[in-house]
């Protein structure tokens, strides 16, 4: 009786044994799901999509960041593309895009209910530039030979002391946030200087660029970025305002006048994916992307 009662006992301990290891193997995973180190490696690897439009002035920067922040999110895709500050901020409203990129802020192209609806993180200071042929000579023009230009008061070159030729506007779509910095810091705020029944009219900055390298007697506007390249640099210049250059310098301080924030619109907070894409565009890891293409940071501005 003895020899069976302890036999019994060693078999229950031996069962309790294996039953305390296989216990021990089953509820390993567990926690280590519960530690959140899977959890935490998946997090910090984003994945998923968005699309980002609106401002062409700004679209060489987001094309830049994309590329610097696709290198360190393989599982992240950005889709960056132009359309004008105001078809950025209509579709970011309508859930078309999850970015809507613009040069002039919402509310100065939508009503303020709907302007109310977007989030707007103001990621840099952009300047534009007044853009004309090397051949005609101009180094300068005031704001009213500007405004002189534009509205068809002056069609020719030599009225403003350059070359004896006929001018040739190209303006920028009813749309477009550089036209409306155009009106807002150079024509006084009156649209009716742009008088678009003279010369022809372009959808973006880049459009205007290859318009301008084909015709020496045109004058334009655009984004200083769009001037980077050495073609663009080989046939055209920026032209002075009332005696100021577009330097980095002057824009900071404000003696020159012709820039405005790029503004990065979302529909109500970012978030996830929208959110470090936006954040990644001011970090340390995009600073030379900023910075070689002429864009300032907001913290440089003395201006705001």
């Amino acid at each position: 009786m003895k020899k069976r009662t302890l036999k019994l006992i060693v078999s229950a301990l031996l069962v309790a044994m294996v039953g305390s290891v296989m216990v021990g193997c089953g509820s390993k995973p567990e926690t280590d799901a519960k530690s959140g180190t899977a959890d935490t490696k998946a997090g910090t690897e984003l994945s998923g999509s968005i699309t980002v439009s609106g401002s062409s002035a700004l679209l060489p920067l987001m094309e830049k960041t994309v590329e610097k922040f696709a290198a360190k999110n393989p599982k992240a895709e950005v889709g960056a593309q132009a359309g004008g500050s105001g078809t950025g901020l209509t579709q970011v409203l309508d859930g078309t895009v999850d970015i809507g990129n613009s040069d002039v802020f919402a509310e100065e192209k939508l009503d303020a209910a709907k302007a109310k609806e977007l989030v707007d993180h103001k990621v840099v200071a952009q300047g534009f530039g007044i853009a004309v042929s090397k051949s005609l000579g101009i180094d300068n023009l005031t704001s009213a030979q500007i405004k002189d230009i534009f509205s068809g008061k002056v069609t020719n070159w030599k009225q403003v002391g350059g070359a004896d030729k006929e001018i040739l506007l190209i303006h920028r779509t009813a749309g477009s946030g550089t036209r409306a910095t155009l009106e807002k810091t150079i024509l006084g705020g009156d649209k009716s200087l742009e008088n678009d029944s003279l010369g022809v009219t372009q959808d973006s900055n880049g459009a205007v660029l290859s318009a301008m390298k084909e015709n020496d007697g045109a004058i334009s506007y655009l984004g200083l970025a769009y001037m980077n390249s050495k073609e663009a640099q080989d046939s055209l210049k920026l032209v002075k305002i009332d005696g100021v250059a577009s330097d980095k310098a002057n824009i900071i301080d404000g003696s020159y006048k012709f820039w405005s924030w790029g503004h990065m619109y979302t529909k109500g907070e970012a978030k996830d994916l929208t959110k470090s894409f936006i954040e990644f565009v001011t970090s340390a890891d995009n600073k030379e992307s900023v910075e070689t293409l002429g864009f300032i940071s907001g913290a440089e501005m003395k201006v705001k």
